[in-house]
């Protein structure tokens, strides 16, 4: 097989498969380029969601999973079982960085401000992590004041109520000084987009107590629905007597997922933040995470579950071998891209580079379904154009975004984009001698309504996802079916280079046998 160039790996984020026609943004758009596609190239189904990509059996895949398993090659094992497995057999609270902070705090006499997504949704967080750590922390003499986040993304969007009501509950059993001091929507407090207009609400709510004040938080968020604002975008509310952060109070993010973490931790913590006027920095005693979030986030942070290196990621086999790539995204989905992409490292491989397309500063994405692909769109073209790359991976953040809104007719206006931006695509990969390899990290708008419950659909799906080969090399002949890890392998399979013993997948490409000659 002659090496194709570029070799192009484009991902649709959240573009998944489903038969079923109902409520499917995919089925009910108008997609020529893509049933064409379907139709002339070689394509198969690969699996993106629990053990599959390193997750618990039958949990949904994601974004940040979802390019980790693709960069990677192999399975990677994911930080929810990880933690999951020391919540249950109880070592969590044995760890010497939670016992550090605890000695920490009794020493100071502060509060242990403990935030995170109060969702069982295993996404960014789980509700039973926060649980856990709110006891140990209590239970050894130092008083808990948690700030709870509601998800309506990757759980149902009304869901919250019930899910605080049964957290408040469980918070009884509880030996030990711990209140729920305030509650927010991940639309203030979990921004991963410099829109620090959103997020100084939430820290505002958090560092000093200020916002709408509740005496009982079910109903805070009861009277919330009444005036229809859901899970997601829940004002920053704060419970009646919490008057805010202190010195010598100490921070604990129980998120496990890095990119919607970074920002409140960076206004709360962070002394060389500029993003807003936060007023006088809390001098914390203590800074926990769950994980790490950034290597900028490590200068002021200590870490529960440090982060396990991985080697001979595609990235750096692509670099090894002499190649140049190119990683272009919208701010959305930059990180996914590059540090995900790259197994957590931030910094680009040799002859790596990044191009960022900013996302529309819109309150949501249904108010502007197309994003910025056709942007990306017009950067990517050139770049393939200019012949400079030997490897291109692009994200398309569109399938996911507007799918995360609930609103199906935005999202079919969001397939539709991307099916004339991968017609542009498909012609310029065509005239440029390269292939294109197009898959997506797991599915979301090809459900948009809850068939049980007849809500909103926001949350990303657990079933396969569409891989297809546009203009593939002579001799290709068809595509295995597989799951993330083995995209990878098939992409080093095209550019003709050797896959490291640490990639688990396997090649998808079929070739064309040879006859044997006389």
């Amino acid at each position: 097989m002659i090496r194709p160039k570029p070799v192009v790996l484009c991902i649709l984020d959240g573009w998944g498969y489903r038969k079923e026609k109902q409520d499917n943004a995919i089925a009910l758009a108008r997609i020529p380029t893509w049933e064409r596609m379907l139709a002339s190239y070689p394509h198969t189904l690969i699996e993106t969601s629990g053990l599959n990509v390193g997750l618990p059996e039958g949990q949904m895949g994601n974004s940040e999973v979802g390019h980790m398993n693709l960069g990677a090659g192999r399975v990677v094992m994911q930080d929810l079982p990880r933690i999951g497995l020391a919540v249950k057999d109880g070592s969590i609270g044995n760890l010497p960085a939670l016992r550090k902070m605890i000695d920490t705090l009794r020493q100071s006499g502060g509060v242990c401000h403990l935030l995170g997504l109060l969702s069982p949704g295993g996404v960014h967080a789980h509700m039973d992590h926060m649980l856990v750590l709110a006891k140990k922390v209590a239970e050894a003499g130092v008083p808990v004041a948690i700030h709870a986040f509601l998800d309506g993304r990757d759980t149902p969007p009304s869901s919250g109520r019930d899910y605080v009501e049964q957290f408040a509950a469980r918070l009884k059993s509880i030996s030990g000084q711990v209140s729920l001091a305030s509650l927010s929507g991940r639309y203030y407090a979990m921004d991963r987009d410099q829109r620090w207009d959103r997020v100084s609400l939430a820290y505002q709510a958090l560092r000093s107590g200020q916002g709408p004040v509740f005496d009982d938080p079910v109903a805070a968020v009861e009277a919330s629905y009444a005036k229809d604002i859901h899970d997601e975008f829940v004002l920053p509310t704060v419970a009646r007597g919490y008057s805010g952060m202190r010195d010598g109070d100490g921070l604990l993010m129980a998120n496990f997922r890095a990119d919607r973490a970074r920002e409140i931790l960076a206004a709360l913590a962070d002394p060389k933040f500029s993003g807003f006027d936060r007023g006088p920095l809390v001098a914390f005693a203590a800074r926990l995470g769950m994980v790490e979030y950034s290597t900028q986030h490590n200068a002021y942070m200590d870490v529960l579950f440090p982060q396990i290196p991985l080697t001979n990621l595609f990235g750096e086999v692509v670099s090894e071998a002499g190649l140049s790539q190119l990683r272009i995204a919208e701010t959305e989905k930059y990180a996914h891209v590059t540090y995900f992409f790259n197994g957590g490292e931030e910094r680009p491989n040799k002859n790596e580079r990044h191009i960022l397309i900013q996302s529309p500063q819109v309150a949501t994405y249904d108010l502007q379904p197309e994003m910025s692909a056709p942007e990306v769109t017009d950067r990517l073209i050139a770049a393939i154009e200019s012949e400079a790359y030997d490897v291109i991976v692009v994200n398309y953040a569109n399938g996911d975004m507007v799918g995360h809104t609930g609103v199906l007719k935005a999202a079919i206006q969001a397939v539709e984009t991307l099916d004339s931006c991968l017609a542009r695509l498909e012609e310029a990969v065509a005239e440029a001698g390269g292939t294109m390899l197009v898959t997506a990290d797991h599915g979301n708008c090809e459900m948009m309504r809850d068939p049980v419950t007849g809500e909103p659909h926001t949350a990303h799906t657990i079933g396969a996802v569409p891989l297809v080969l546009v203009n593939p090399p002579h001799g290709v002949e068809r595509l295995e079916a597989g799951r993330l890890a083995d995209v990878a392998p098939t992409l080093l399979h095209l550019l003709d280079l050797e896959q490291p013993a640490e990639m688990t997948g396997q090649s998808l490409l079929v070739e064309t046998r040879r006859r044997a000659t006389a």
